[in-house]
């Protein structure tokens, strides 16, 4: 279905000349890996001075003006994430012209035919059935999994084939970042598809404001590099960051409005990235108790928890389903973050001599024999019920052993720590069935002000040490649970909101969002050294 498009920012792939140098084709590696020269030498391999001057022919020469066989087999693409596969063939390649337009087989297709055509520079043809010298042709009809894509150069032309439109989308990022890095799109044919679903970014705004603009930039950012979930945590002790018609009192002074939202959620759909909005509770809600005193957490002898709302009362799980079901309209995804990790009850050695009153609760809900922790498993499970017909998860220390009341089948492990009080190590949950999400804190937490031990993560370490099988610490879990294992998200936590601004923050996590794009996107060490990813990056995003 075409959407409307906002912002879009005219990338303008460079009509220099296509020089090539030594090259490597990997094909079922994980990448297409070309190691372009910065003089006009010809390629390794084949061509003569002569064939090298005509490769660097202008734009609108005839790609026929030379047979295809007087050109050397073709290197594969450079581009991050790298391509699973590409099929070298012998011919000039694609290079955009003005003369050139970008047309659709399908009118679903509209938003990426013409925003890949002000990347390139060249014009939109929309709807076309004749085919001319020089067209990049989108299409649906490829064979795979939805984000599963081709992309066939051959002939003066460009065809990209998509499963879905998100894939369509996403063969035109690749073809967006050849033309960046090297002028050109390389002959023959790409086939490429991610490893896992879940290729995420998730933005603490609750401690720190970010403005609309800024997360709009993230959003293009992320949808260039192939992620597909951009998370909102919007609550928690220091800030409430969205409006709110159902309980403004809760509303920090500096928030987004709904309109920036819209916009926000609109611009993140035309890139094929669903937000992830997160209401974290029953902790992590100070904002919320700022304003409703009367539902804090309080011990046996008076004494708040912080950012912890008492359970035990009715009002508690109203006010937060009602903030649930208001922003159920306003983010219209399918997946929604239920939060349920550091709840103060439940980080000290008994809970149920410290909270009576939970544990009273836990027993007239539950039976006699039932504990404060099952009474947490009862929330989540109720705020599950609260945005019904979403795919849920929640922290892993949101989850309890030896409980009678279970998580309910459904909610997903979004595994960041094993420091808490009764650490399960993931293989728990995997071995139990569940869907994890890697959140892993040591590779993918990016803290503002690096409290406590947390360093600022590098895109060299994620690059060459972590991949979405090491959930926690250094250590990967079995193979045998990779279809468990959904994706990753790479996270910004904002613990000391001063400690950087937004330009730093952006600047900081460049390389570590590119070291993670592609790893979820082909989780296998990489062909390319972190040297020559490092230099990819800086010519191609």
């Amino acid at each position: 279905m075409s959407r409307h498009r906002r912002g879009t920012r005219q990338g303008g792939g460079r009509r220099g000349a296509l020089v090539a140098g030594a090259f490597v084709v990997t094909v079922g590696l994980g990448v297409g890996v070309g190691v372009w020269a910065t003089s006009g030498s010809s390629p390794k391999g084949g061509g003569t001075e002569a064939s090298a001057r005509a490769s660097r022919s202008t734009p609108s020469a005839s790609p026929t003006t030379r047979p295809p066989s007087s050109y050397p087999l073709s290197t594969g693409p450079r581009t991050i994430p790298a391509v699973v596969s590409h099929t070298p063939a012998r011919g000039p390649g694609w290079r955009p012209a003005k003369a050139y337009r970008v047309v659709v087989d399908d009118s679903r297709l509209a938003d990426e035919g013409r925003l890949i055509a002000g990347e390139l520079g060249i014009s939109y043809g929309g709807e076309a059935g004749d085919g001319r010298d020089g067209d990049v042709r989108l299409e649906l009809g490829e064979e795979g999994p939805p984000e599963a894509y081709s992309i066939t150069v051959s002939g003066g032309k460009v065809t990209v084939s998509g499963a879905s439109e998100a894939g369509v989308f996403y063969g035109t990022r690749t073809l967006k970042q050849e033309v960046r890095g090297s002028g050109a799109a390389p002959e023959g044919v790409v086939r490429d598809k991610p490893a896992k679903p879940v290729r995420g970014f998730m933005l603490d705004i609750a401690r720190k404001n970010f403005t609309a603009s800024w997360i709009e930039d993230r959003v293009r950012e992320l949808g260039d590099l192939k992620f597909n979930q951009l998370g909102l945590h919007f609550s928690d002790d220091q800030g409430f960051r969205i409006a709110s018609d159902t309980h403004p009192e809760v509303v920090s002074k500096i928030h987004l409005t709904k309109s920036e939202v819209r916009s926000i959620v609109s611009l993140a759909a035309s890139r094929h990235i669903e937000i992830v909005p997160e209401i974290d509770s029953p902790g992590h809600l100070g904002a919320v108790i700022a304003a409703h005193p009367e539902l804090q957490l309080r011990n046996v002898n008076g004494v708040p928890a912080k950012g912890a709302v008492d359970i035990s009362k009715p009002a508690s799980a109203k006010l937060v389903d009602e903030l649930l079901g208001e922003y159920t309209e306003l983010f219209p995804g399918s997946s929604w973050h239920l939060g349920g990790d550091e709840y103060q009850a439940l980080t000290v050695p008994n809970p149920g001599a410290l909270y009576p009153q939970l544990a009273a609760a836990a027993r007239s809900a539950y039976g006699s024999g039932a504990s404060v922790a099952d009474l947490a498993t009862g929330w989540l499970n109720d705020r599950a019920k609260a945005v019904a017909g979403r795919t849920v998860r929640a922290w892993n220390d949101g989850f309890y052993a030896g409980t009678s009341v279970e998580a309910a089948d459904g909610i997903q492990v979004a595994y960041w720590t094993g420091k808490e009080l009764g650490a399960r190590k993931p293989v728990a949950y995997l071995s139990a069935g569940r869907k994890v999400v890697n959140y892993n804190d040591e590779f993918l937490y990016y803290v503002l002000g690096e409290p406590n031990t947390f360093v600022y993560p590098t895109g060299q370490r994620i690059y060459e040490r972590w991949n979405p099988r090491v959930l926690r610490g250094t250590a990967e879990v079995s193979s045998s649970y990779d279809s468990q294992i959904l994706g990753g998200v790479f996270a910004v936590w904002c613990d000391l909101s001063q400690s950087q601004t937004q330009a730093q923050v952006a600047a900081g996590i460049r390389m570590p969002l590119r070291a993670t794009a592609q790893k979820l996107w082909d989780s296998r060490t990489p062909a390319l050294p972190w040297a020559g990813f490092r230099e990819l990056a800086g010519r191609v995003s």
